[in-house]
């Protein structure tokens, strides 16, 4: 009986907190999440993303450890029809996961949380990793074309997108001792 009353007097409480458990993030609650490996940028992919990864949201958010919500879009680029998910902490966009041919074409991170695995990160300094842009960068395109993109050191796949400030001529390259002081602002795997 005590148990009984108990039950009626919480249950109230309960279902007054249903409207706000929704944005709660559930799959991080699961102990085998607890101390799973964190997510990496490899030559191989961002986590469990890579060429091979299906273009279907349950795969893509698999891959990425369930730790995001996704939303899922589609936009033109070179004349094609890529299709996206954008992987939302919140209202941030943390990864864009791009696709063609049904899997996996481009990663790109911005979430700080997310490393190479050797070290770099968003907000690591263009000098930290470069002494110069001649030969391992160029000035970026699309989304990114106030930035520099840098091919990673001994790297097929990733590059980094440095951003920062320069009051130079549009669509040329800032010098190397302006680009001393810029920051990775994204990191970028392709297949």
């Amino acid at each position: 009986m005590k148990t009984l009353r108990l039950m009626l007097l919480g249950l109230p409480l309960v279902l007054s907190g249903c409207s706000t458990l929704s944005s709660v993030n559930w799959s991080a609650a699961n102990p085998w999440n607890w101390f799973g490996s964190s997510i990496e940028v490899s030559e191989k992919g961002v986590g469990e993303l890579n060429a091979s990864t299906p273009m279907d949201e349950k795969a893509v958010s698999s891959a990425l450890n369930d730790n995001y919500r996704l939303r899922s879009g589609m936009k033109t680029d070179n004349g094609e029809i890529v299709r996206f998910f954008e992987a939302m902490d919140d209202k941030t966009v943390m990864v864009i996961v791009n696709g063609e041919k049904g899997t996996v074409s481009r990663v790109d991170v911005m979430d700080s949380e997310i490393e190479t695995d050797s070290g770099v990160k968003i907000g690591t300094l263009f000098s930290d990793l470069y002494s110069k842009a001649f030969g391992a960068c160029a000035k970026a395109t699309g989304d990114d074309s106030e930035g520099v993109e840098c091919k990673a050191a001994n790297s097929q796949h990733i590059s980094y997108v440095f951003s920062g400030e320069w009051h130079g001529p549009e669509g040329l390259m800032p010098s190397d001792d302006a680009l001393k002081n810029w920051k990775v602002s994204k990191i970028i795997w392709r297949r």
